[in-house]
């Protein structure tokens, strides 16, 4: 693995995973609130004899800077930028949860770049009530003060994102948590109905599929990559 520290938004400097051939396609993993590229170890060590992996610390989190200003938009920013310094194109993009939202986001301004979209149990935001968790004690691999930016943008009435989900033009899979899911699964129904392009596959595993269910997870993502392939 090939571990670069990239140039993001604004001086920002991300923190990159690079596995697999040089010369495959390239996939990004973008992970959730909390995590870090690490997180995503079982899918990279899955998709990496197929594809070029990138795995992302996501500003604030992991070894990535820690600025202390956050939200979904800079966050696309700064993948835009190291997209720019890796001069990638026609990218498949991986999205759990808050990097889901993310990869919405980039796949809605940047949809030449965009080969394939699959979004990890995530709708983009939308209204909802949910208190703001205790800063846990000790030391955290991620900066807290992502937790209250990002919450003050999930609760979201005026579904600006939801707008714009006609714009994406890439084959999308949405894969669903199922019941266990604290997610409205019907929401991801209705992401499906607004994106031109768009499968839906649930697999009861909670919120953190490609963690709790790794298999089924990557063995999905797998076989909707190669189908979408064939029919492009």
């Amino acid at each position: 693995m090939d571990t670069q520290t990239l140039p993001g938004s604004g001086g920002v400097r991300i923190r990159a995973h690079i596995t697999g051939d040089s010369n495959a396609p390239a996939l990004l993993l973008l992970h959730a609130l909390g995590d870090r590229a690490t997180d995503w170890s079982a899918a990279t060590a899955a998709l990496a004899p197929y594809f070029r992996v990138i795995a992302l610390d996501l500003r604030g989190h992991g070894d990535s800077d820690w600025p202390g200003k956050y939200s979904f938009e800079l966050m696309a920013d700064d993948v835009a930028a190291v997209l720019d310094v890796l001069d990638l194109n026609n990218v498949v993009v991986i999205g759990h949860s808050m990097g889901g939202v993310v990869a919405y986001i980039l796949a809605q301004t940047q949809p030449d770049r965009i080969a394939r979209l699959i979004i990890e149990d995530a709708p983009p935001p939308f209204p909802r009530t949910r208190p703001l968790p205790a800063r846990p004690s000790g030391e955290l691999l991620f900066d807290w003060d992502v937790v209250p930016a990002i919450a003050s943008q999930v609760n979201d009435p005026s579904l600006r994102w939801w707008r714009h989900l006609s714009d994406i033009t890439a084959p999308t899979l949405l894969i669903g948590g199922g019941t266990s899911s604290h997610v409205p699964q019907e929401l991801l129904s209705e992401v499906a109905g607004l994106i031109p392009d768009c499968t839906v596959v649930t697999l009861d595993a909670g919120h953190n599929v490609h963690h709790n269910a790794p298999e089924d997870f990557n063995t999905t993502v797998l076989q909707w990559l190669g189908s979408a392939n064939e029919t492009r």
